[in-house]
């Protein structure tokens, strides 16, 4: 099976630029990995809250499992004839959450409540922002079309059987929410590979950290997906492809998806919304106090580069750094102070926004 559009959509760019040695997709690759948004996701919560143990899944972690799986779902689809571009699929998952904030899906609901809620933040959407417009100092990473149509669509939160892409080219400035589908099977399956990615992978984390135990688990769910992570990868991966490989469209067979809609629903009860996890109120105070502060500093002091370098908290001296990088593209965009604002906070990572507000609340120690 092959795509609606050609490869040469999915290869445009925003600017031009001289092909070299590495190709569309793997340079997409290379300017994902060496950017500043993606270095920070290794301090940011995929699931636990700004986690001391070592192992415990980071957002950086995360998004190398979805590009792994992505890579070899298309490669297994190859297999039986399919044209799937496994480096275009790879750049996609290593992108794919390079907007989202501090304290994960906690932070991104927190985000949307001060906006005003209604998607106002959405983290598919601000990804794309990232990528397109932040990232470089305004000047953005300009990746290829194919690549950012599967990181403003990846939706990983909702669980479809099977997905086809769109015959049409999706008009990406224009999305503001997660309806919107993905215009390439590659997208298609980065959407699914975000989902086996964490599904299995959580439970671990949630056995680590001692919110459920092995046995929890429903025996059901283990008979057909496995006990571990890699059992869960495992069937997922190879469903999907001999579910799909003489179909046209991407999927899981009847029975698996039954399970894996099972093993959602068991997340989401007992670690997701479990008791014991009590992050929400602390990171909706840390996020609430630094959001509004800056907002007050910027609305007073807009580019005041002297104001904020005298300031004696470091958040806000980073503040006035990132406003003078931005200053040009933010007055040529007509940015909202809101948005100004809350391309900073998203842009935090959990550690930074705890020293941020240990800073506010806890005076310089004398040296």
């Amino acid at each position: 099976m092959e795509n609606f559009l050609s490869q040469e959509i999915y290869r445009t760019r925003t600017h031009k630029v001289k092909e070299d040695i590495r190709g569309d997709f793997f340079r997409d690759q290379t300017a994902i990995i060496h950017s500043m948004p993606f270095r920070r996701l290794k301090h940011k919560t995929q699931v636990f809250f700004a986690p001391e143990n070592d192992h415990i899944c980071t957002r950086i972690e995360h998004v190398m499992h979805v590009a792994t799986i992505a890579k070899t779902i298309c490669k297994g689809l190859n297999n039986y004839g399919w044209k799937l571009d496994v480096e275009m699929a790879f750049a996609a998952g290593l992108g794919h959450d390079l907007g989202h904030p501090p304290f994960g899906h906690e932070g991104e609901m927190i985000i949307n409540e001060i906006l005003g809620g209604k998607n106002a933040f959405v983290h598919e959407v601000n990804s794309y922002r990232v990528v397109q417009y932040l990232a470089n100092a305004g000047d953005g990473l300009n990746l290829t079309y194919g690549v950012k149509d599967a990181i403003i669509c990846h939706n990983g939160e909702k669980f479809e059987q099977k997905l086809i892409p769109q015959q049409t080219i999706n008009d990406l400035d224009a999305i503001k929410n997660r309806k919107v589908q993905p215009s390439s099977l590659e997208a298609c399956i980065v959407r699914f590979a975000d989902k086996i990615a964490y599904l299995g992978r959580d439970i671990e984390d949630a056995i680590i950290a001692k919110f459920i135990k092995k046995d929890d688990i429903p025996i059901q769910i283990i008979n057909t997906l496995g006990k571990t992570n890699s059992d869960i990868i495992n069937t997922l991966v190879y469903d999907i492809v001999e579910n799909s490989k003489y179909q046209d469209f991407i999927g899981f067979s009847d029975n698996i998806f039954e399970n894996v809609v099972k093993l959602r629903n068991f997340n989401y009860k007992n670690i997701y919304y479990n008791d014991k996890k009590i992050s929400f109120p602390f990171a909706k105070n840390i996020l609430h106090t630094i959001f509004y502060h800056l907002l007050d500093i910027y609305t007073k002091y807009k580019y005041d580069t002297e104001f904020y370098a005298k300031s004696e908290l470091k958040f806000v001296k980073h503040f006035g750094e990132h406003l003078q990088e931005m200053q040009d593209f933010y007055t040529k965009t007509n940015t909202e102070p809101t948005n100004i604002v809350t391309d900073f906070v998203a842009g935090m990572t959990d550690i930074y926004a705890i020293n941020a507000i240990k800073q506010f609340y806890i005076p310089q120690p004398i040296v």
